[in-house]
């Protein structure tokens, strides 16, 4: 295949896809509803209601306009052979493949964050700020940029590296030990991610003796569940928001909750939640999550190897001659389509775990108390109530409130 069609091919696939996800926004934004149903109003009064619909209106018209600038920016580059000229200069100053693909990236990576701020500005400082959600600070959100691109030099750089020279020593078969290398990797940071990367972000304490920690206990115990990290993060230093999230395996295992979440929901509410969160380890979604991730790792990697060697590929992007950084670019927008439907059944898979996790916290603790914590979450969120069917299917990793409260009564 000649670089020329190759590249048609590129761009038809970037501009399907972006036509694509705006659609699926397009009709999620038109299936809002100003009614409230009775079993909504119950908990969701009218004003916090139309509240939420300018809220999702509003994030919905600016990812519009942000998702357009991205999309034209790629498509310039691709067009105008940005990708290859980049590669050219930086082939004035360096031969070695390694230094090639972090000095490409690097400036890439670089260049598009200083591209997007006032973007990433707007989100956080006008748009969160209007509907009560920011508490990030100019001088929290530097740091964690600072900090950013830290994690980026010590992790993703050795990472990146370490794939261009298993593709340049070990030949068509590089897949196989990357992978292998990739999933250590994944299982590493699902054990010490909030041991390591989190608290450099956020401050994690203990847990403090009193009721919510006597009844967690006590449900601990009725369901066999050993429990010994239980952390409360400082979510409120940034977001409003709350949550509650489950992360590690075996006895890394922590269970962290927002310290918004506590302070807006009672002791069978958050017991619930935290039920909802042990019943996915005990329906074991977190150890077939890692076989699904580690299986598409392997997945990827291989369909990688296929494209990897092929010169034409990074002609097709304005590259004189092989680049190894240059098909990584090229694979990964040739590769969405694949991706979008590992992502879909990723997604449904999601979703699945999700009304087990519900119905194991129905089964052992209490329905009522989670769904009133649902609930609850909703009205503070701002949730989108009545999201389309067809964005649902492709976007939601969690299902829609009000199937989830209907499953949780049935």
């Amino acid at each position: 295949m000649s670089p020329q069609t190759i590249l048609y091919i590129i761009l038809a696939i970037a501009t399907i896809s972006y036509l694509f996800d705006q659609f699926l926004d397009y009709i999620n934004l038109k299936a809002q509803r100003s009614d409230i149903p009775d079993d909504i109003a119950a908990f969701y009064d009218r004003a916090k209601y139309l509240r939420s619909l300018d809220y999702h209106r509003d994030i919905t018209n600016f990812s519009f306009i942000t998702s357009a600038f991205g999309f034209l920016l790629s498509a310039l580059m691709l067009l105008l052979g940005g990708f290859g000229w980049l590669d050219g200069v930086l082939r004035t100053f360096t031969n070695n493949e390694i230094v090639l693909a972090l000095a490409f990236f690097g400036v890439l990576m670089l260049a598009a964050d200083i591209l997007t701020l006032p973007f990433q500005l707007y989100s956080i400082f006008v748009i969160e700020e209007r509907y009560g959600f920011n508490k990030t600070t100019p001088k929290i959100f530097i740091m964690d940029k600072l900090k950013g691109y830290l994690l980026a030099v010590i992790i993703g750089a050795p990472l990146v590296a370490l794939l261009i020279y298993m593709i340049q020593a070990v030949g068509q078969n590089f897949w196989i030990w990357f992978a292998l290398i990739a999933s250590a990797y994944v299982l590493f940071m699902n054990m010490f991610y909030t041991t390591l990367i989190l608290p450099l972000y956020n401050k994690l304490t203990p847990l403090q003796d009193g009721e919510l920690k006597s009844a967690i206990e006590e449900f601990a115990r009725k369901v066999n569940f050993p429990l010994d990290n239980i952390f409360v993060i400082d979510g409120s230093k940034r977001s409003n928001k709350a949550n509650a999230f489950f992360s590690g395996i075996g006895r890394k295992k922590k269970i962290v909750l927002y310290d918004t979440l506590i302070a807006r929901h009672s002791t069978d509410e958050l017991v619930a939640v935290l039920a909802h969160e042990v019943g996915h380890f005990k329906k074991k979604h977190i150890v077939w999550g890692f076989v699904l991730a580690v299986a598409q790792i392997f997945f990827t990697l291989f369909i990688l190897s296929l494209m990897v060697y092929n010169e034409n590929l990074s002609l097709a992007l304005g590259g004189r001659e092989l680049s190894l950084h240059l098909n990584l670019i090229a694979f990964t927008i040739l590769f969405t389509p694949i991706s979008g439907i590992t992502g879909l059944f990723m997604s449904m898979y999601s979703r699945r775990n999700e009304y087990e996790a519900d119905a194991y916290a129905r089964e052992t603790y209490s329905g009522p108390a989670l769904a009133l914590a649902l609930k609850r979450l909703s009205v503070d969120s701002l949730s989108n109530l009545y999201p389309h069917p067809i964005y649902v299917f492709f976007h939601y990793s969690h299902p829609p409130l009000l199937k989830r409260l209907a499953a949780i009564n049935k």
